[in-house]
């Protein structure tokens, strides 16, 4: 028995160091010979701003102080006298050349109103360090992305982009750049988590734990086979240093904005024309949905969708063959689907499912345009009042509309009042706000909305969905129904 357990104690030993052997074989020792690699590629920038100077003493005292004419002597010194001309801000950051003809990549909030950008590349052994001056080929505010260009007097080295759907949580990660205005620097880490969402529509952060610093924005990051998944773009840190929550946006989004940046100098974006939110569990229940999926239309002002059929109270399940998870989702993909092209979209309507065929707009175009709000039609009845799921409505008369500064042909039940203590109260209603529809149906009248309650509880729904509209701006609600 005793001799079993040695050979079984040995035979776990010798597991354990060939585990540990196959961990450093994954591990390199070094990361110097892959750094050195990519290195030539990552560049320093420096940006040149005339600002306007300053005038007085800049809110430095109170206007009218005995102390004002202190000041401004005080700062007319310190500036030689020159205190109101303009003068130059520099500010530092980096990025990377993705083509031998000299392409760089980086951030746009780097040279964002730069007056001049200067690019300086990293020296090899012994060689002095190279400068050139780059012009801006095209940014993009929403994914915080630049494409600059430098004439060179030959190729330049660079980098291409990895595939960053296969970076996993875990996987090694190289973040290159200038922290802090130091200079070249390399810091390893993992892919902390993925698909991280700051801000914009766009988003698609890789979170990592390699240090990323000021300075650093607009570098690489890089995988082990030297290929960039993702441009270093911000940190989350409470003294403005990384503590191990670096953000670097996905080279699969960074890729489509720079192949449309170096075709026409701007970003063509897919545009739909709705407008959406989140599928909820008490919307879908609401709905007869089977689960909280798909983007739920609110609206559909003038443009793609309304003219291909597409209602307000659709559930967008499915756009271009691709399942649609949430609003998120749908966002991203329209928008990095190409301008003019005609989809099938499935949506859930009735009970049952319909496709529609829309012919894509382009999201830049509308923006320009700003679009109005579509509106509803019909006549209001007289004003009556009633108290019904927490709410005190009231039929939309001539002057609640003006009252409320709605449009004279808007139609709906107002908001009067609210119990505080009610659901409605909880899920963000408040007085003044106009419910359009009940059910999906149009309530122009209190009894079109006992109409609706009574169908649902007929149709053995545990809540109703209200289409609610505050300034203009629609979003669903589902209250649950008193039983």
């Amino acid at each position: 028995m005793s001799q079993a357990r040695l050979m079984w104690l040995v035979a776990l030993s010798t597991l354990f160091v060939l585990a540990q052997a196959l961990v450093a074989q994954a591990r390199p020792e070094s990361l110097a010979p892959l750094a050195e690699k990519i290195s030539p590629a990552v560049v320093n920038i420096t940006t040149s701003t005339l600002v306007e100077g300053r005038a007085g003493p800049q809110g430095i005292v109170p206007e009218g102080s005995p102390f004002e004419d202190f000041f401004r002597e005080f700062q007319d010194r310190n500036n030689n006298g020159n205190g109101d001309r303009p003068r130059r801000s520099s500010a530092l950051g980096s990025g990377f050349v993705i083509s031998e003809d000299g392409f760089i990549v980086t951030n746009n909030h780097v040279i964002a109103e730069a007056d001049e950008i200067l690019i300086e590349f990293f020296p090899g052994e012994g060689q002095p360090v190279k400068e050139l001056v780059a012009k801006v080929i095209g940014t993009d505010e929403k994914t915080d992305i630049a494409l600059l260009k430098v004439e060179a007097d030959g190729p330049l080295k660079f980098v291409k982009f990895g595939d960053s759907d296969t970076a996993r949580v875990g996987d090694w990660v190289i973040a290159m750049g200038n922290p802090l205005g130091q200079g070249f620097s390399v810091s390893a880490g993992i892919v902390s988590a993925r698909n991280r969402a700051l801000s914009g529509s766009y988003d698609d952060y890789i979170q990592t734990d390699a240090a990323i610093n000021r300075g650093n924005s607009g570098g690489p990051l890089f995988n082990m086979d030297g290929q960039v998944v993702g441009v270093n773009t911000a940190i989350l840190s409470p003294n403005g240093g990384s503590i191990g929550i670096g953000f670097s946006m996905a080279s699969n989004v960074v890729t489509k904005v720079v192949d449309q940046l170096k075709e026409f100098g701007e970003t063509r974006r897919g545009w739909l024309g709705v407008r959406i939110q989140d599928v909820t569990d008490d919307v879908a229940e609401a709905m007869g949905l089977s689960k909280a999926s798909g983007a739920l239309i609110t609206d559909v002002p003038d443009g793609p969708a309304k003219e291909a059929g597409l209602l307000s109270g659709d559930v967008i399940m499915t756009f271009d063959g691709v399942d649609v998870k949430d609003t998120r989702a749908l966002v991203r993909q329209v928008g990095e689907t190409t301008v003019g092209k005609a989809v099938r979209v499935v949506v859930y309507r009735d009970g049952g499912t319909q496709t529609v065929l829309v012919t894509l707009g382009r999201r830049e175009d509308a923006e320009r345009a700003e679009n109005g709000v579509a509106t509803e039609d019909g006549d209001a009845p007289d004003s009556v009042q009633k108290d019904v799921l927490g709410l005190t409505l009231g039929t939309l008369t001539p002057d609640l509309r003006s009252e409320l500064g709605l449009d004279e042909d808007a139609t709906g039940l107002v908001v009067m009042d609210i119990d505080e203590t009610s659901e409605a109260f909880e899920k963000g209603l408040r007085a003044g706000d106009l419910i359009t529809e009940a059910g999906q149906q149009k309530v122009t009248s209190l009894a079109d909305l006992d109409d609706r309650i009574e169908e649902a509880t007929e149709a053995g729904r545990k809540s109703l969905l209200l289409l609610v509209r505050r300034a203009g701006e629609p979003r669903f609600v589902a209250l649950t129904l008193e039983q």
